[in-house]
């Protein structure tokens, strides 16, 4: 399997030029909940359609069976490529041994599939790095919004079953231990590592009721400067409940929460 680091806008492109004389590509998105996988799912087709393939394009909206099914339904209609982002990486073992026997080249998408020997690309971003942005952006975010501290911060992580959630996880701790080794961040409920923050399927939804959760059993009479979130989606529930709870107004400024962009 080869591994290609790149950025998302470009993959469509890139994989269009390993495709060799293929001319139908099965692309495999996990839903249409997030802008980034319907932005992701769009360019792939424009650059392929542009190199001149043909293209399916299929949004499985978080579920797994759905995905598995879409992804055997694009094998038996004779695709030549099959690009996968998979919702989990651990569930397309037989899937992709029937895309494998087809005669059907596999690329995985930003996720990388596991158990399986019939993948011969991963396409994704140095997902270390991405995690070492995020923290970064949250710790400048901090001290130009609340100086140099003690900041009050929260993590959460991305979802477990996904590969990627503990590349970032990894990258931002790089980056905030030693701050929390100092005092210069505190964690004021203690929760920390993969084990206690992944959220499944990174679900804004689940995001929110946690963030509802910390502040209610730690932020009584404290106040929470900034939150690690890996995903544009978990920082956009977990917004929306501090902003429930009075903040953004002259008496709690908002948190620092950093997302898969830009700080917020």
């Amino acid at each position: 399997m080869t591994l290609r680091f790149m950025p998302a806008t470009a993959v469509g492109l890139v994989l269009a030029s390993t495709a060799l004389a293929q001319s139908t590509v099965g692309i495999a998105m996990p839903t249409q909940s997030s802008a980034r996988w319907i932005s992701d799912g769009e360019s792939m087709v424009r650059l392929f359609e542009e190199a001149g393939y043909e293209t399916i394009l299929q949004y499985a909206e978080d579920d797994i069976p759905n995905q598995l099914a879409q992804i055997e339904n694009m094998i038996t209609s004779g695709i030549d490529v099959l690009v996968i982002a998979a919702i989990d990486g651990t569930t397309l073992s037989n899937a992709l041994e029937n895309a494998h026997f087809a005669g059907i080249q596999t690329i995985a998408h930003d996720r990388l599939i596991r158990d399986s020997e019939h993948v011969s690309d991963y396409a994704t971003f140095d997902n270390f790095e991405v995690g070492v942005q995020q923290a970064t952006s949250l710790v400048e975010g901090l001290q130009d919004r609340f100086g140099d501290g003690p900041c009050n911060v929260e993590l959460f992580g991305g979802s477990p079953d996904g590969n990627n959630a503990y590349f970032f996880y990894d990258g931002a701790m790089s980056v905030l231990q030693p701050m929390i080794d100092s005092g210069d961040i505190v964690i004021v409920s203690g929760q920390m590592g993969m084990d206690r923050l992944g959220t499944l399927r990174w679900d804004g939804a689940v995001a929110q009721a946690q963030m509802d959760n910390l502040l209610s059993a730690h932020y009584t009479e404290e106040e929470v400067h900034g939150v690690l979130s890996p995903y544009d989606g978990l920082s956009i529930g977990i917004l929306s409940l501090l902003r429930g709870v009075g903040y953004g107004s002259d008496d709690l400024p908002w948190p620092i929460v950093s997302c898969s962009k830009l700080p917020l």
